[in-house]
């Protein structure tokens, strides 16, 4: 009886001092790659063929679940109850590693797979993902994705700017993530193409 009573005492003196959050969401948000590979899909490839795409590297505005809102160039908000399953960079880099190994054809590998093969190495910067509210009646999802690609070894080094904006219907959480989901989609398909040329 005591040692119950003990663990309740505990219990409540924890609770007291521990805030476990506020409101959890309704929902979580997700991306999800629009080419899909066949689930008996099955690939080779020799030393130096194989592609790896990397988490991209963002600005402190963007390592947060929360859909971000870019008020005028100086002010950020973020969508309100709109929250992401997981950091928006690794949503955005399994969109685009789907989308390669969809659209090329070629064996992409997991970033912890690396020391199988280095050949194709796609890094880059993901600077803008989020809502321009300014652009157009509801605003514009706009996904910025600056990508350098080495092969060689690090011996050729490839860069380039890719940018996608998908109109709005309104500024809540359904409506943002569909849109930026087909943003990334239309760079993850831009980045495929940049590849296999």
């Amino acid at each position: 009886m005591i040692r119950t009573f003990s663990a309740v005492g505990l219990g409540l003196a924890l609770s007291a001092c521990v805030s476990l959050g506020g409101k959890p969401p309704e929902s979580l948000l997700t991306l999800s790659s629009a080419a899909r590979v066949a689930a008996d899909d099955m690939r080779t490839a020799v030393a130096g063929e194989a592609i790896t795409i990397h988490v991209p590297v963002v600005p402190q505005a963007l390592a947060s679940n929360r859909v971000l809102v870019m008020n005028g160039a100086t002010a950020l908000a973020y969508v309100k109850d709109a929250v992401w399953a997981e950091a928006p960079a690794r949503l955005f880099q399994r969109v685009v590693s789907e989308t390669v190994a969809a659209k090329t054809g070629r064996v992409v590998l997991d970033v912890r797979q690396l020391a199988l093969d280095q050949g194709t190495q796609v890094t880059g910067t993901l600077s803008a993902f989020g809502i321009d509210p300014d652009s157009g009646p509801s605003g514009q999802a706009v996904v910025t994705y600056d990508a350098a690609m080495t092969s060689d070894h690090g011996r050729t080094v490839r860069t380039r700017r890719f940018e996608a904006r998908v109109p709005v219907s309104q500024i809540k959480p359904e409506s943002v993530s569909r849109a930026l989901n087909a943003a990334a989609n239309k760079v993850a398909e831009d980045v495929a193409s940049w590849i296999s040329g």
